[in-house]
């Protein structure tokens, strides 16, 4: 049974909604921790100021991937039963942290899921992403024998029993790739929850030539491709 939770948020540059999402997110969680990953826009400061959050700081941006790890490694040290992770863009709904944690009690890792049904409001997403997210999804799909529907959503909820078993390398974006591969080479219990499908960010980067879609694309499939090797 899942007793103790902590909820993560990697922040990277997020001073627009920071303030938004961590007033939600401890409505429903009362630890909530936030891995700051090298921020230079000012959310660094919003953050330090706080009281009610636990706050780990990167002093230089070391990745999305990376800012997890952190979240992991701090569940886990701490001996919470679960860990919940948002993003901090303003795309995920705090409110359903309880679902996740309810879905919990029969899985390993509890996934968000954009397309497993339409709500009222969703927005449309960029054409290249969903593509790429569509594409990538099958692919992990039909290597894996998995039936996911979302590669790539950020709200996630995990046992740390599970967590502490997983060996992450992957420091960017492409890290969940490498997460799904090493969940089902260890035979973790995978569930996926609907969740709303929200954009506020269209012009979000994911740096350099990573903004390419097809290079983009390229680095996905790469990362899929080494994480098999090594597993």
């Amino acid at each position: 049974m899942v007793i103790r939770s902590l909820t993560a948020l990697p922040v990277y540059n997020e001073k627009a909604h920071v303030e938004g999402v961590l007033a939600g997110t401890l409505n429903y969680c009362p630890e909530v921790l936030v891995v700051d990953d090298g921020s230079i826009d000012g959310s660094s400061e919003l953050l330090a100021a706080r009281g009610d959050i636990y706050l780990i700081r990167h002093e230089r941006n070391r990745g999305y991937g990376a800012a997890l790890v952190s979240a992991f490694e701090y569940a886990i040290a701490r001996g919470y039963d679960a860990l919940v992770t948002i993003d901090c863009d303003g795309q995920h709904q705090p409110q359903l942290i309880p679902q996740f944690l309810e879905a919990l009690k029969s899985a390993d890792i509890v996934s968000g899921s954009r397309y497993l049904r339409r709500f009222p409001g969703d927005t449309e997403p960029p054409e290249e992403r969903q593509r790429i997210n569509r594409t990538i999804t099958a692919e992990l799909n039909r290597l894996l024998d998995l039936q996911i529907t979302d590669a790539f959503c950020g709200f996630k909820a995990y046992r740390t029993s599970a967590l502490a078993r997983l060996r992450l390398v992957e420091t960017g974006y492409a890290m969940p790739l490498e997460l799904w591969v090493q969940a089902q080479r260890l035979g973790l219990r995978i569930v996926e929850v609907p969740v709303p499908l929200v954009y506020l960010d269209l012009e979000r980067s994911f740096g350099g030539a990573l903004d390419q879609a097809e290079t983009r694309l390229t680095v996905y499939r790469k990362v899929i491709a080494e994480s098999l090797e090594r597993s």
